[in-house]
């Protein structure tokens, strides 16, 4: 777990991006956050946004932030049976997959900044979809596969199971667009 930070604010007030990178399939979460949040604000995301997908890890590996090395969270954390294992200091390596997913996104939104117009958060749900159903050399597969077996249905695919025929060109090609 880590923070992009330091993001243009957008009309929800969100000034960063909480990334959360699980080990085994590289899939990730970007949630909009603010800077402001208090460690309760994220707990209560972390359950309603990570949990009720994944349930409970058995360890988490984050970077030394205070919302994580909090009393608070480490209490949260053990009554989730999860052990919270913080990164070492100065070796952002210990957290190598999470910097290296920060990377990728800084990426992403750079290349989409303009397009967003000050909302980069209304659109952080497609690209946490492209990230997780891109290449992942570390895992020879798109971590959606590695989290659920299958490739995942999506419009880019359309084409190629012949749902052209039956959604319709347009719809086709403004989910594309979008995507």
């Amino acid at each position: 777990m880590d923070f992009v930070v330091g993001l243009p604010q957008t009309r929800r007030q969100h000034d960063s991006i909480w990334v959360i990178v699980d080990r085994l399939t590289k899939s990730a979460h970007f949630l909009p956050v603010k800077v402001s949040y208090s460690v309760e604000d994220y707990a209560k995301l972390y359950i309603k946004e990570i949990v009720k997908l994944h349930g409970s890890p058995l360890s988490i590996i984050s970077d030394r932030g205070a919302q994580f090395t909090s009393h608070f969270w480490r209490s949260f954390q053990s009554g989730l049976g999860t052990q919270v294992k913080p990164s070492t200091a100065f070796h952002p390596q210990t957290d190598g997959e999470v910097e290296r997913t920060i990377q990728t996104l800084e990426d992403m939104l750079r290349e989409c900044v303009i397009d967003f117009k000050g909302n980069w958060d209304d659109h952080l749900p497609l690209i946490e979809f492209s990230y997780n159903n891109s290449y992942d050399s570390s895992i020879d597969m798109a971590p959606f596969k590695a989290l659920y077996s299958r490739r995942c249905r999506s419009p880019i695919g359309w084409f190629e199971v012949d749902e052209f025929a039956l959604l319709g060109p347009e719809v086709v090609y403004e989910a594309t667009e979008k995507v």
